[in-house]
């Protein structure tokens, strides 16, 4: 019976049996190897073990296809993620959304495209907005066929203070198209910000997409960081909570917080859910206020973060999927993935009994 293997070491050195190797013992300089017992050095002699192989990852596996297809390797079954998204002309529908759905511009765009002797069907040009098309029907913008609908995308772009928000301006004033990163793909704005405004705007390459999430009825609140000359009390900002009339427009309800006063200026956040034109300028000049900084924050769940000037992010699918729930997400086709089938139930271990 072999001695434990805590006394092999000090059993071997009372016998000086077991002493191998060419290394020299610093505390036995005489003997001169190492102190190994007999049943270390049998174990190191015996052939050692076929070391085990992981278990092949998915990625692994389609890598090891690719680089030596000849080995016939199985693949393992993963999740089928399907982003397809049906032509924009599966169904009859006006021309202008047909353009809007392939993402080369929003309806009013298309309209105003159409009058301006741009589009042509089968072969006629158009006049006016008010046609039908279909699945056979032959559409060139320009002179090319209308590309089909790519998935529908969205990004995050912080626009700097000093563009307007158009990809076009008759005064030749920058556009914040321009400002973007050279690998973006054609796109559109989601509503709009004003020349002087800077922060969050959310761009996508569907134009039903821009049109849904820019009305206010999706609900989403838009959240503004102001810096304003003047002074102002927070029961003040309270009575826009119920809405008010400024210059015979109607704004809905507005959730004002006094931030901070620094010196002449007060720093303020304010929420709401409308998009109408300078609408938190127009109305803190009706409590007084000079609006001299106006940064937007957030749009909906999406926030502005610490993203760069000029910079842009894109959004994974399947979040704004979740954002905008199932219903609207399988109406722009998301996400269309299959659910893996779900793993039986294991069967509880018997128990041992003990003799």
């Amino acid at each position: 019976m072999r001695p434990p293997k805590s006394q092999q070491k000090s059993l071997a050195k009372r016998t000086g049996r077991g002493l191998v190797g060419k290394r020299p013992n610093r505390k036995f300089p005489e003997s001169g190897g190492v102190l190994v017992s007999e049943y270390e050095e049998e174990r190191r002699n015996r052939r050692p073990k076929q070391q085990r192989s992981r278990p092949s990852t998915p990625r692994a596996d389609a890598t090891r296809a690719e680089t030596a297809p000849e080995r016939g390797d199985a693949l393992r079954p993963q999740r089928s993620r399907t982003f397809a998204r049906p032509a924009p002309l599966a169904e009859v529908m006006r021309i202008a959304k047909a353009m809007a759905r392939a993402g080369l511009c929003s309806r009013r765009e298309a309209e105003r495209w159409i009058e301006d002797g741009r589009v042509a069907v089968n072969g006629e040009t158009l006049k006016s907005p008010a046609r039908d098309v279909g699945p056979r029907d032959r559409i060139e913008v320009d002179g090319q066929p209308l590309p089909g609908a790519e998935p529908a995308r969205l990004w995050r772009f912080h626009k700097p203070k000093g563009c307007v928000t158009t990809h076009k301006d008759p005064e030749g004033r920058p556009t914040v198209f321009e400002k973007m990163p050279p690998d973006m793909p054609r796109v559109i704005s989601i509503g709009r910000l004003d020349f002087n405004t800077e922060g969050l705007l959310l761009l996508t390459n569907d134009g039903e997409l821009a049109r849904h999430l820019e009305l206010p009825s999706t609900g989403w609140l838009r959240r503004y960081r102001v810096r304003a000359f003047g002074s102002i009390t927070q029961k003040d900002l309270d009575v826009l909570k119920d809405g008010l009339v400024v210059d015979g427009v109607r704004y809905g309800p507005i959730e004002g917080t006094l931030d901070q006063v620094q010196g002449a200026n007060v720093w303020l956040t304010l929420g709401l859910r409308e998009g109408k034109n300078r609408e938190v300028r127009n109305i803190l000049a009706s409590l007084k206020l000079t609006v001299n900084r106006l940064i937007r924050i957030s749009f909906g769940p999406f926030q502005l973060l610490d993203l760069e000037p000029s910079s842009a992010e894109h959004i994974k699918r399947r979040v704004l999927a979740d954002q905008l729930g199932p219903e609207i997400a399988q109406k722009f086709n998301l996400v269309t993935d299959e659910e893996p089938p779900a793993k039986p139930a294991r069967a509880p271990r018997p128990k041992r009994e003990r003799d």
